[in-house]
């Protein structure tokens, strides 16, 4: 039987090919660019703008998120229970412990943030402490804090900045081709045919890193389920939590696309995660999957 051990290498082995087949398809694109525009100069523009974009997104990545699902921080008081565990966790984990924020929201939701473990943060909302018992809410708090722990928002930046970096590229590009331009369009019949295939692949680039990034995200999340499920020694725990969370159909009032990947579940509500073009895109596995997976494991 898997252990979570076994899961935890599993998943961070496939999640490192899938960064370097983002950046083979980057490669793959600034070489289509270059070749068929014969203008270099425009990827380098495209990569350093990507670049600056992203970068700065990541280092204010809490900040972002916080304000996007409209998070408060969480009373001492008020929420002293809810501090304890979060800090017993951290201490488990060997973390300094996240500063805690609570969502004004009835669905059952959660989300770490931070560019790294110094800067990290930790929001639930009210409709999860509501509908969790305590064993439900560790399991919930140690998947965020796994997250913190694996590093989960840098390989995720990267992975953002790399799918930015190619659809502003590509629609350089596309945007420059209509005006003229392409020196090796016109180069004989082979360059027209590797021209039309170019055209095609750099069309099809975007989704292709969106796609990649999604799968990502989608194994970070079974990484951080085992991790998670490790730090409390208790996967039923998290099972449980994910089985409540996913029946809630209605989804969260300030759901975002730019930040749905940081939830524990997809903040939409639930759908139908089962399918196979909802399961390739969606920054979630199916939540079924993540339940068997943590009931098959051993601690």
């Amino acid at each position: 039987m898997t252990s979570l051990y076994t899961q935890q290498s599993r998943n961070v082995f496939r999640t490192w090919m899938l960064m370097s087949a983002f950046f083979v398809l980057v490669m793959l694109v600034g070489w289509a660019i270059s070749w068929y525009m014969g203008k270099p100069g425009i990827l380098w523009f495209a990569v350093i703008f990507a670049l600056a974009m992203n970068i700065s997104a990541y280092w204010f990545s809490d900040k972002i998120a916080l304000s996007s699902a409209g998070a408060k921080e969480a009373d001492s008081v008020q929420y002293l229970e809810l501090h304890r565990i979060l800090e017993n966790l951290a201490i488990t984990a060997g973390l300094p412990k996240p500063r805690l924020y609570i969502i004004e929201d009835n669905a059952p939701n959660a989300f770490a943030a931070g560019r790294d473990p110094k800067h990290a943060v930790v929001a639930v909302t009210t409709g999860l402490l509501a509908r969790l018992d305590r064993s439900e809410l560790e399991g919930v708090l140690a998947h965020e804090l796994s997250h913190v722990g694996n590093r989960d928002i840098l390989v995720m930046t990267v992975a953002v900045v790399l799918a930015g970096l190619i659809t502003v590229v590509v629609d350089m590009f596309l945007r420059a081709s209509l005006f003229g331009g392409g020196g090796n369009r016109g180069r004989g019949g082979g360059n027209a045919v590797l021209a039309i295939v170019a055209v095609v692949a750099l069309i099809l680039a975007p989704i292709a890193a969106q796609l990649i990034q999604m799968a990502i995200s989608r194994k970070r999340e079974f990484l951080a389920d085992a991790s998670g499920a490790l730090l409390t020694r208790y996967p039923e725990g998290l099972a449980s939590a994910l089985q409540k969370i996913s029946s809630y159909q209605a989804p969260m009032r300030k759901a975002s696309h730019a930040t749905a990947h940081l939830f524990i579940s997809n903040p939409f509500g639930a759908h139908e995660a089962g399918r196979f073009i909802a399961k390739i895109f969606s920054t979630h596995p199916p939540v079924g999957e993540r339940v068997a997976a943590l009931q098959g494991m051993n601690v």
